[in-house]
Order: structure tokens, then sequence, then C-alpha cells
């Protein structure tokens, strides 16, 4: 029941296209939205990826506008990592047609269901929150 829902959510979202960005590309936009400010090295650990791809995802979300690099005040050789208001606006427009999809799914579900779906969701986003690296403390102190 679980790879169906997660595949059924991947075809509700799949209707909202996330061009012009990759699903790769896609995912480091979440983590720069979430975690302003960390340099390629720690956002290559979030992806479980190596810094050359990850700066690569980087340099074709800057070409776009949706990612911006800033040298680190503390240490000139170390570069931050933002997402632009150009990505942000991209994410916001990427969740209301996606939020857009699943309400006509949800508008079809009886008051009782959606309820106890949205107790499940918050428990399920505290439980998944947690097991994304760079949320401990100090995480998006190391050097690029």
């Amino acid at each position: 029941m679980t790879s169906m829902a997660g595949e059924l959510l991947e075809v509700l979202w799949g209707r909202a296209t996330t061009a012009p960005v990759s699903a790769s590309q896609l995912r480091v936009l979440f983590i720069l939205e979430h975690h302003e400010g960390i340099n390629l090295r720690t956002l290559a650990d979030g992806l479980a990826s190596t810094p050359p791809s990850t700066s690569r995802l980087c340099d074709r979300l800057q070409a776009a506008g949706f990612v911006e690099r800033v040298v680190s005040p503390t240490d000139r050789r170390e570069v931050r990592l933002h997402i632009s208001s150009r990505g942000r606006a991209f994410l916001a427009d990427l969740r209301a047609r996606r939020e857009k999809a699943l309400r006509v799914v949800l508008d079809q579900m009886p008051h009782a269901h959606r309820a106890a779906l949205l107790q499940g969701l918050e428990a399920f986003c505290d439980a998944a929150a947690a097991q994304i690296p760079g949320d401990a403390p100090g995480s998006g102190s190391q050097t690029a």
C-alpha cells in the first residue's frame, strides 16, 4: 500500500511539470530552501553526491537564475549557496500546482479520512525531517 501511495503521488505531482529544472536540481532547491547559506560539501553530502557533480548542478541552477553563490564573510575560500528570489518563486508556483492536483483527490475523501491523513502526514514529516543530513547543529560549517 505504501508503494502504491507513493506511485500515485508521483503521477499526480508529475502533472505539475518541474521544467526547466531536473529532478536532481529540484532536490538542490529544496535543500537550499531549508538550509540557506550551506556550502557545496554540505550540499553534496545531503544529496549523497560528489562535490564536482553537485557543483555542476549548481552551475546550471545559477545560470537559470535559481541559485546564488556568495563568498563566506569568515573565509573567502568558502562559497555559500543561496536560493534566489527567482528560485523561491519557482518553488512556490510548483507547490501551488501540485497542491491543486492533490486538492482534487482530497476533496473526494470523507472529512474523517482527510483528518486522519493529515495527522499521519504530520508524523511522517517529523520523522522524515530527522533523516535529512544537515539538520545537526554546526553541519553547515564545513568547508568545501
